[in-house]
């Protein structure tokens, strides 16, 4: 008999995120397994529910990836398997189970990892689509903003394996996946003792550099400790002048922003210390601004240090590039005078405030005034899950990850039900938000598929639970409630009734009432996009 290693599959797939090994990638350094016992075959059923449909290829390590299908609950499937099993699978399993204990959005979900001896499988979340290797291949290298937004999400998914003690180990642009719909997924972690988070950030660097650039500026080194392998071998070595030094991003190509091409050589320079996952996603998502929207606001240079009176920035730690320090704070020092010069000496309309000055209610140096509030921003969303405490087939949780992924024409959805209260079966569902720490919270913004649904917004100190119980747990202790509840509202329901004396990590979309289909054969809503605007 098969033995499992690790959660039941029911644990993992509702709580349990894991990276995926092997989507698109060839196996160019190393030999594929000699697969002779039980060698598997088209059609062939594991564990009596994963349907083999089509073998993909190998992956760097030699592991068969298979196309599958769970035939019970009728998706597809990776299945990824090593021959033999046993004590040569420990490290996979092992691997798989740990990170099957991160939760993100940018991490592949898995099923279910078996041990059965002679060959050993872990079963994980199909997805659609190409590395960023393949990608820049085809269509060279990308434009600055899909640059930064996929090291956004590659930065956001390591601060989630890093919160928990973990590394990725193998981050390189084979194992950067994007999916058909957009989706940044990181993929095919191989920890070992050699690995290290700093190894994981500088690597980070690296997948912006060939992302920018289309070269790998790691060459044949190892990055990890490990052989120079896993898909990196083949990469282009980036440009080098005569002593070896890698060109800038700036210098391979043209239209590079100096604070993003400042950003990733400073992530690639062994003397500067990266800052920390956490504080390097936040700084991306700063920066992470639609090509289309880019005129409407300046991400502006990274600051590593900060004006005298000024709080220091996260990234001193991190240091900084002596020219971004020199030449860039000269030239920020100009710009500020000639703003200053334009709006005194330019006149214009005397009720406006000139331009980089303090408002006229700002308090006078040296006053007891509280310091004014902070423009509100879009909050970087860190996870968002479904909680559902009335049912106990946990069957509506797909697709929540589409709520907060910019794109309002995809989103998650109920079921249908029979009558408007969840057929008389729930008192409710509800989408649960985490900040990543508390911050201050000026408004959420719900976009719904349609109108006629009643809902309203709580708060609360409890994490995501792991069982329906604790969802019935995480709903009675969110008692504080934002604002007035909407009731038969339309498409957009705006929770503004924050207090700003008060900062917020968990926020729960408690959603009462659903609309009536336009056909009129049920009761069902969708939520497409959830944003939080706050500082």
């Amino acid at each position: 008999m098969p033995s499992s290693t690790g959660p039941s599959i029911d644990t993992i797939t509702e709580g349990g995120r894991v990276t995926q090994v092997g989507e698109g990638q060839e196996a160019e350094e190393t030999s594929p397994a000699v697969v002779t016992l039980g060698a598997p075959t088209v059609g062939e059923l594991l564990a009596e529910r994963y349907e083999l449909v089509e073998h993909i290829n190998n992956d760097s390590a030699g592991r068969l990836v298979w196309r599958g299908v769970d035939v019970v609950l009728r998706r597809p499937v990776a299945v990824v398997l090593r021959y033999p099993g046993g004590d040569s699978a420990t490290e996979m399993l092992q691997a798989a189970v740990a990170a099957s204990r991160v939760i993100h959005p940018n991490l592949v979900g898995v099923y279910d990892a078996i041990d059965e001896d002679d060959r050993a499988y872990v079963v994980r979340e199909w997805v659609d689509g190409q590395s960023l290797r393949e990608m820049v291949a085809a269509d060279g290298p990308l434009d600055p903003a899909r640059a930064t937004a996929i090291g956004n999400a590659v930065a956001s998914a390591l601060a989630a394996v890093h919160a928990t003690g973990m590394v990725h180990g193998n981050l390189h642009p084979g194992t950067v996946m994007i999916s058909d719909d957009g989706r940044v997924v990181l993929a095919d972690a191989r920890t070992d003792g050699a690995d290290s988070q700093e190894n994981d950030l500088r690597a980070v660097g690296g997948v912006l550099y060939f992302a920018l650039t289309g070269h790998w500026p790691h060459g044949e080194a190892p990055l990890h400790g490990a052989t120079a392998g896993h898909g990196r071998a083949a990469l282009p070595d980036a440009v080098r002048d005569a002593g070896g030094g890698i060109a800038a991003p700036r210098q391979v190509r043209a239209g590079v922003p100096a604070y993003l091409d400042d950003l990733t050589m400073d992530l690639l320079d062994p003397e500067i210390a990266p800052p920390s996952s956490d504080v390097l996603s936040a700084e991306l998502s700063r920066l992470d601004i639609p090509a289309d929207e880019q005129f409407l606001e300046q991400a502006g240079p990274l600051r590593f240090t900060a004006e005298p009176g000024e709080e220091p920035s996260p990234l001193a730690a991190a240091g900084g590039r002596k020219v971004a320090l020199g030449i860039a704070g000269l030239l920020a020092v100009a710009l500020v005078g000639l703003l200053v010069g334009i709006s005194v000496l330019g006149g214009g309309d005397s009720d406006k405030e000139p331009v980089g000055q303090p408002s006229s209610s700002a308090p006078a140096e040296g006053g007891n005034s509280e310091p004014a509030t902070p423009a509100a921003r879009k909050l970087v969303i860190q996870d968002v899950r479904i909680i559902d405490p009335d049912s106990s087939k946990r069957d509506e949780l797909n697709d929540v990850e589409k709520v907060i992924d910019g794109d309002s024409d995809k989103g998650w959805e109920t079921d249908t039900y029979t009558a408007a209260k969840f057929g008389n079966f729930k008192k409710g569902m509800g989408v649960w938000v985490d900040l990543g720490a508390p911050r201050t919270v000026k408004s959420l913004q719900a976009t719904l598929s349609t109108s006629g649904a009643s809902a309203e917004l709580r708060a609360g100190a409890k994490d995501f639970p792991s069982t329906s119980q604790g969802d019935k747990d995480l709903v009675a202790a969110y008692s504080t409630v934002i604002g007035q509840p909407f009731e038969d509202s339309g498409t957009t329901m705006i929770f503004n009734g924050f207090d700003p004396a008060q900062k917020y990590q968990y926020l729960l979309l408690w959603i009462t009432e659903l609309p009536k289909k336009d056909d009129g054969s049920g009761w069902k809503v969708g939520v497409q996009e959830i944003t939080v605007q706050g500082s």
